[in-house]
């Protein structure tokens, strides 16, 4: 493995941050705000799904005995 001094890693660093295109501010709000949704819609599916199959669960589960 080619070892490199820290100032030629720093410089290489720099180098590779400047070819990044970083999003806007624009762009960030809305992305976080559609996380947001997306998790809030996963949630509530999630919550409604497994509310759903305990009580058939515990039908099941009553009925058998």
């Amino acid at each position: 493995m080619a070892k490199t001094n820290p100032f030629t890693f720093i410089q290489q660093v720099r180098t590779e941050t400047a070819k990044v295109t970083w999003p806007t501010r624009r762009e960030t709000m809305i992305s976080t705000i559609m996380v947001f949704v997306m998790v809030t819609f996963a949630a509530a599916f999630f919550f409604i799904a497994d509310q759903a199959l305990g009580y058939l669960v515990g039908l099941i589960m009553n009925v058998s005995v």
